[in-house]
């Protein structure tokens, strides 16, 4: 899922201090998993807001409303009764949610309220852990299942830098070292031999450098 945190009430409080009319939209999505964007985070920071702006004397209306996805058309479609009643949206989507509300509705600024952060997984309650990049061109495979790209602190495609200590990475003990990681999964399943291959550098044309990238498929289509 996409991870996100919000950012600081003064910098979303200077954003937004040309407005006077100010929807908050949560997402239910992603956000809400990792507690940033969600129902009941979107209620906090307008009520946040409103406090903030009541002891400051500003004349300001701020409400909520979260909807299932800011990534969706067909969600965000539901916010055409009731957008006109505002002059700004603050978004507590993801960075894909924001533009997503901005292209539906371009008479309106769209700001956001969150710093879209990783890809990641949830670890534990109240913890998200990176573990994907989006690279485009996915090896999980040759690495039993473990990213050497997002998950290595050097992003070693070929082998352990051998610096780790009890299977710690040296650039922070805190880490698990990753290629300790794929040794370990890969031996448990009899692969140890896929670390032999040499995989040369990651061509990050599919991630990056040739624009937005799309995805196309027809049999979706109506």
């Amino acid at each position: 899922m996409i991870t996100g945190e919000q950012k600081p009430i003064d910098e979303i409080r200077e954003m937004i201090a040309p407005y006077k009319r100010i929807l908050a939209l949560g997402c239910g999505s992603c956000v809400a998993e990792c507690a940033s964007g969600g129902e009941k985070e979107t209620a906090m920071l307008a009520s946040l807001l409103r406090m903030a702006a009541k002891i400051k004397g500003e004349d300001v209306i701020i409400e909520e409303q979260t909807i299932d996805r800011q990534c969706v058309k067909e969600f965000v479609i539901q916010l055409d009764e009731t957008i006109g009643r505002y002059d700004a949206v603050l978004s507590l989507g993801c960075g894909a949610g924001v533009q997503a509300v901005s292209a539906m509705f371009p008479e309106i600024p769209v700001i956001p309220a969150l710093n879209t952060e990783f890809l990641g997984e949830t670890k534990d309650q109240g913890i998200w852990v990176e573990s994907c990049l989006g690279c485009g061109d996915c090896m999980l495979y040759h690495f039993g299942g473990i990213c050497p790209l997002a998950r290595c602190s050097k992003q070693i495609l070929n082998g352990p830098c051998g610096g780790s200590i009890d299977g710690k990475c040296e650039v922070n003990p805190d880490i698990e070292c990753a290629w300790q990681l794929i040794i370990d999964r890969l031996s448990k399943f009899g692969n140890l031999d896929r670390i032999e291959n040499i995989y040369p550098p990651k061509d990050w044309s599919k991630k990056q450098g040739g624009g937005p990238r799309k995805i196309v498929r027809e049999d979706q289509q109506k």
